[in-house]
């Protein structure tokens, strides 16, 4: 008698299921996409002070992918996960290859860059001022998110120059995610896109922190992570009480010794972060094998300043560290130096020196 076959059992599926597409990073804690600081060195450095913080790259242009040295701008080292690719661009096609690149190089989000204000990106329109074309923008998300399975991000702004109400910041989020972009990171600042620089616009216009919690109020299915003025992970826990995540800026490199609590503070993980000689210690091995695929040292050491930022000795620390990786045959050993320098206290100026008392520096002989 043939016997009938198995039942599955409980919580196993008859038939295999079709792959789930990734789950997206957990947006609570984050560091900003900063041009020319948040390289493949420095994240390398900022995942040894947090396993959890999602880190971001450089924004990335279509253009420098699709026409330059891509594996330039995409390599990674696999520690540096989770991590998202930020793109700068408005061609759906341009972006779409772009996304399958990103795929392709193992990363876990892609993040669409709609809040920078600087000059370069103006002339390329894309970053704030596609603000104004919230339609462009979903048709962007749309290929992204068709050209492959990994998350597509925007990160925005709460208004830009003379369009800057509520309702319009609404409207742009609302027609984005139709196109089915479920996370937005929001900069808290209106940019303006004449009449002040980069840097101006990161300061001068008012924080609205209230229109970003606004946002997640009204669009309570969507995540929604906060960007700007945030500086210490304290100021991150009272933000995520009304939203899903919250982006740091330059504290987070400047002083990026404060992530090392973020892990147990923001994620709830147990135990203490690392010292910060425990840090040092630990990148030393990424540094040895970067010199030995010609990396010269100072790409490396300068992302090293901010890690002794406000203790004793961080103006030695970062003196020793300068003028060490000057040298063309410079290696690891100049960050051992830098750690002595710093541990001797050599912030104070030197000891005055007693004149010599030889027959040379007596006048009577």
């Amino acid at each position: 008698m043939e016997r009938s076959p198995s039942p599955p059992m409980p919580g196993t599926p008859a038939h295999p299921l079709p792959a789930m597409p990734p789950a997206p990073p957990d947006h609570r804690l984050s560091v900003a996409p900063m041009l020319d600081l948040t390289d493949r060195h420095a994240r390398y450095l900022l995942r040894l002070l947090t396993s959890r913080t999602l880190l971001y790259t450089e924004m990335v242009t279509t253009g420098a992918l699709l026409r330059g040295d891509a594996a330039r701008h995409l390599d990674h080292d696999p520690a540096e996960h989770p991590l998202a690719l930020q793109l700068g661009g408005s061609e759906p096609a341009d972006l779409a290859a772009c996304a399958r690149l990103g795929a392709r190089w193992g990363y876990d989000e892609i993040n669409l860059n709609v809040g920078c204000p600087s000059p370069r990106v103006r002339s390329g329109t894309f970053g704030a001022c596609l603000m104004y074309e919230p339609r462009t923008v979903a048709d962007c998300v749309r290929a992204m998110l068709d050209a492959s399975s990994v998350p597509v991000t925007v990160k925005t702004r709460v208004g830009v120059d003379h369009r800057d109400s509520y309702e319009e910041l609404a409207d742009f989020v609302a027609t984005v995610a139709d196109a089915g972009c479920r996370t937005f990171v929001v900069h808290a600042r209106k940019a303006w896109l004449s009449g002040l620089s980069p840097a101006e616009n990161r300061s001068i216009p008012p924080l609205q922190y209230d229109r970003v919690y606004r946002l997640k109020r009204d669009f309570p299915d969507l995540r929604v992570a906060l960007n700007g003025g945030v500086t210490r992970l304290a100021a991150a826990l009272a933000h995520l009480e009304h939203v899903d995540g919250v982006m740091i800026g330059r504290a987070a490199y400047e002083d990026c010794y404060l992530l090392a609590e973020a892990d147990h503070l923001i994620f709830g993980e147990p135990g203490p972060g690392p010292s910060r000689e425990e840090v040092i210690q630990a990148f030393l091995p990424y540094v040895e094998r970067q010199l030995a695929q010609g990396v010269p040292l100072a790409r490396m050491t300068r992302h090293l300043f901010g890690l002794f930022h406000g203790q004793p000795g961080a103006r030695a620390w970062r003196r020793h560290l300068t003028e060490g990786a000057a040298h063309p045959q410079a290696g690891a050993e100049v960050i051992r130096e830098a750690a002595r320098h710093r541990q001797g206290g050599l912030d104070a100026p030197p000891p005055r020196q007693n004149p010599p008392t030889d027959a040379r520096s007596n006048p009577r002989h």
